[in-house]
């Protein structure tokens, strides 16, 4: 089920809490303590209690935690009784997200909340990522995330799609500091430099949306869906044209349809500086968009988490006031392998 909500049921983002992203935690690898404290705030902020939730849906990985069905400890952050409605999702939070979106399309619910959680520290993430790629032909070379990037921004740069210095000057918007000074910077990964890399971090975020009556009762400005999409291309590598993004295109057709993309906001899931210039090309993003106002996925790669933050933030723009028009983009897989595109408006937009 994808493509524009125009002919389903409004459905809105009412409410967003993210723990912070940091390089390493204490205690368990399950994520309850990063969890507990988002519920508690969307609880206090929308003045609901946990048995008010009629959807739960979660994002995360074995993988990562190192063990078989590992979100089912984390379930433990909403607690067994009474029993809950709940699923899950071997991917970003961002994917829980959609499913949440589909229950309320689909009128089994009219209140749900989906949220991803991840801890990079719990293992080796550069090892466990490598599992992602392809059994016979990339994963017995066990290549690190960042090689694979690197790859493809030399990709990019030798067919001039992109310079070192496009590339700094995203890093720039981030760090504070400006592109030449970050060019003077040695290799990481060639052409890859320590600032065009975003740290593995650990984190969890949580979003709640609703139907539009439901949204009404309990917001003032809600963030309606106004698009939603999400595609797949194809994992062998060199069948791809590294320096483009057709999911991401295509996902951004479904979910613009024939609405303007001089929206106010865009969050974009790029972990590379180089993937948010292939993104924002795919979608055709006019100069005007505010990119990234929240730092962006370059300020911490929490992994399975960093898609829904991207929506999160777009939706807490509209919330606050702030934008009344919002796009957001998530992203699985190595080199950008799976794409999706949301896109957000208030109520006069």
């Amino acid at each position: 089920m994808t493509g524009s909500s125009t002919a389903l049921p409004r459905i809105a983002i009412i409410g967003f809490a993210h723990s912070p992203n940091v390089v390493g935690t204490h205690g368990t690898t399950n994520g309850v303590e990063m969890l507990i404290p988002c519920f508690d705030k969307l609880y206090a902020e929308l003045g609901i209690t946990r048995t008010d939730i009629e959807f739960w849906c979660s994002g995360s990985s074995d993988y990562l935690a190192g063990r078989a069905f590992s979100f089912i400890s984390a379930i433990d952050s909403i607690g067994a009784m009474p029993p809950i409605n709940e699923s899950h999702v071997e991917m970003d939070g961002a994917w829980a997200l959609y499913e949440a979106w589909v229950k309320i399309a689909t009128g089994e619910v009219d209140l749900a909340l989906a949220y991803g959680f991840g801890k990079a520290t719990a293992g080796n993430s550069d090892l466990t990522l490598a599992l992602q790629t392809d059994p016979y032909t990339v994963a017995p070379l066990w290549p690190d995330a960042a090689s694979l990037a690197a790859l493809q921004a030399r990709a990019g740069l030798d067919a001039g799609v992109w310079t070192e210095a496009d590339m700094a000057a995203v890093a720039a918007r981030t760090t504070g500091k400006s592109a030449e000074e970050l060019l003077n910077a040695d290799y990481v990964a060639n052409p890859l430099r320590a600032h065009d890399i975003a740290p593995y971090t650990d984190a969890a975020a949580a979003v709640v949306i609703a139907s539009e009556r439901k949204a009404r009762e309990l917001v003032a400005n809600p963030a309606f869906v106004t698009g939603w999409d999400h595609r797949i291309d194809t994992p062998n590598f060199g069948a791809r044209d590294l320096t483009v993004s057709p999911s991401t295109t295509l996902a951004g057709d479904t979910a613009f349809g024939d609405r303007s993309r001089a929206v106010d906001v865009a969050e974009i899931n790029a972990a590379f500086t180089h993937q948010e210039l292939i993104v924002r090309n795919a979608l055709r993003l006019p100069d005007t968009v505010r990119i990234n106002p929240s730092g962006g996925s370059l300020t911490g790669n929490s992994l399975f988490s960093a898609g829904l933050q991207r929506i999160g933030y777009a939706a807490h723009e509209i919330l606050t006031g702030n934008a009344g028009s919002a796009v957001a983009h998530a992203t699985s897989g190595p080199m950008l392998q799976q794409n999706m595109v949301v896109t957000l408006a208030g109520e006069d937009n």
